[in-house]
C-alpha cells in the first residue's frame, strides 16, 4: 500500500499540478484537502477537480467559524496590522489550516504533508513551521518550492497532462482569498511604478465611482468582540461579510503596500480587506475611549509584536500566547457602539458611546458645568516638567 500524503488543496494552479507532481515523484498516493475560509469558491467543483486530476480522496471542510473565532477576532482585538498597512487575512488563515491538516493526517494515517507554496514567499514558512510545531514526524513535501518550475512551466506541465485550471498566461494573478481579505499579486503588478488595474478588483468598487451619499453604520462591541451591526445582533461570520459587502460598495479597503517579506525581500502587494479596515479602526476608537494612556500606549507596542509573529508563521509559539493573555485582559472594558461614515474610499469616525468610557464631559469641557480644579495644575510641573538649559542655568546661579 502506498503512502499517503495530504495535500493543502486551493484548485488553482500550483496545488492541481502538485497532485500529478506529488504521485510521480514520490509514489504517494494524494488526499485533497480544501479548506473554506470565506473565499467565493465553487467547493463542489474543486473537490471534483482533484479527483481528476489523481487525488485518491478530496475533502472539503467549512472552517469559517473556526477562522473567525479562533483566530480572526483574536486579531483583531489586538489590532494586528504588518508594518501598520496589512491585516494579515492570508497570515492568519495558515495556522488554522495547518492544523486542520495535521489532524486529517492522523485520520487517514498519512505520513506527510503537501503545500504549494514557492520558496520565494512567506507561506511555506508559515506551513512548515506550524506543521513541525504540531507534529514534527510528518515530512513535508513543497513542489512548488521543490520543482524549480517558473509559472510559464507550470502553465505547461498543466496543458501537457491535461490538468484544467483556472490561470492563464493573459491572467497570471496570484491570488488568496478568505473572509478577512484578498490579496493580489505578481503579472502587471510587479511593476511598483504601475497602478494596479481596475480589473484586478473584486471585493471593493473604485472610490471615484462609489456612491456620492455617505453610509453611516454602528458596530458593537463585548469585550472586544464585534456582535451587532446596525443595531442587528450577527454571528461574526455574517457580520463580516455584510461588512466587507456595504464597505466595499463605498470604496473602503483597498491596500497597495511595499512589504517586507519574512524571506528577506520586498514584494508589492495588493489587498482588498473591507471588513477588516473598517472592524479594525472601529475597535481601535474603541479602545481610545475606554482604555487608560498607558494601556493605549503599551499595546500599541504589543499589537505590532503581535502581527509580527502572526506574519512570521509564528501562531503556535509560546510568545504569540503569551500577548494574547494580556489582549484578552486588556479587552474587559472594550464594550460600546461605535458609528463610522464610509464615503469614497475612506472609513471615518462618527460617533462612540461605551458604558466604561473614561471620558468625562464635565473635566473636558471649558463651558459651563466644568469642575476640573484648575489650581492644581501649576503641581503637574513637580510631576512631568523637566526644566530647559535656560531655566537650569538661571536655577544654578
Amino acid at each position: 500500500m502506498s503512502e499517503k500524503a495530504i495535500l493543502a488543496y486551493s484548485g488553482g494552479l500550483d496545488t492541481s499540478v502538485a497532485i500529478k507532481w506529488i504521485a510521480e515523484k514520490y509514489g504517494f498516493d494524494v488526499v485533497a484537502v480544501a479548506i473554506d475560509v470565506g473565499s467565493e469558491k465553487n467547493y463542489p467543483s474543486i473537490r471534483q477537480r482533484a479527483l481528476d486530476v489523481g487525488a485518491v480522496k478530496s475533502l472539503v471542510i467549512d472552517a469559517r467559524e473556526q477562522f473567525v473565532k479562533d483566530y480572526v477576532f483574536p486579531a483583531l482585538q489586538a489590532n494586528a496590522l504588518y508594518e501598520g498597512e496589512y491585516p494579515l487575512a492570508t497570515a492568519l488563515a495558515r495556522p488554522l489550516i495547518a492544523n486542520l491538516l495535521v489532524d486529517i493526517a492522523h485520520q487517514e494515517g498519512a505520513t506527510a504533508i503537501a503545500h504549494g507554496c514557492t520558496g520565494k514567499g512567506n507561506d511555506q514558512v508559515r506551513f512548515d513551521v506550524s506543521i513541525n510545531t504540531l507534529d514534527s514526524d510528518l515530512k513535508i513535501i513543497a513542489p512548488a518550492r521543490e520543482w524549480g518550475m517558473t509559472r510559464e512551466e507550470e502553465i505547461s506541465y498543466a496543458k501537457e497532462h491535461g490538468i484544467a485550471t483556472p490561470v492563464t498566461m493573459e491572467s497570471p494573478y496570484s491570488i488568496d482569498e478568505n473572509l478577512w481579505g484578498k490579496s493580489i499579486e505578481c503579472g502587471v503588478l510587479e511593476d511598483p511604478w504601475a497602478e494596479p488595474p481596475e480589473d484586478i478588483y473584486e471585493l471593493t468598487r473604485s472610490p471615484s465611482d462609489a456612491p456620492g451619499v455617505p453610509l453611516y453604520i454602528t458596530i458593537s462591541f463585548d469585550k472586544g468582540i464585534p456582535t451587532a451591526l446596525d443595531g442587528k445582533e450577527m454571528d461574526g461570520v455574517s457580520l463580516i461579510e455584510q461588512l466587507n459587502e456595504s464597505a466595499g460598495m463605498h470604496g473602503v479597503g483597498r491596500i497597495d503596500n511595499m512589504e517586507n517579506r519574512l524571506v528577506g525581500i520586498k514584494s508589492r502587494e495588493i489587498y482588498e480587506a473591507p471588513a477588516a479596515v473598517v472592524l479594525i479602526k472601529t475597535h481601535r476608537v474603541l479602545e481610545d475611549m475606554v482604555l487608560s494612556r498607558n494601556q493605549l500606549r503599551f499595546k500599541e507596542r504589543l499589537s505590532q509584536e503581535y502581527a509580527d509573529l502572526i506574519y512570521d508563521g509564528l501562531w503556535f509559539s509560546s510568545l504569540r500566547d503569551d500577548l494574547a493573555a494580556f489582549v484578552t485582559s486588556s479587552q474587559r472594558f472594550v464594550t460600546g457602539t461605535v458609528m463610522m461614515k464610509l464615503h469614497k474610499g475612506n472609513c471615518i469616525v462618527a460617533g462612540r458611546k461605551s458604558p466604561y468610557s473614561l471620558y468625562d464631559v464635565r473635566l473636558a469641557t471649558y463651558d459651563e458645568g466644568d469642575v476640573f480644579d484648575q489650581s492644581a495644575s501649576p503641581g503637574f510641573i513637580h510631576i512631568w516638567g523637566l526644566p530647559s538649559r535656560t531655566q537650569r542655568r538661571v536655577q544654578l546661579q
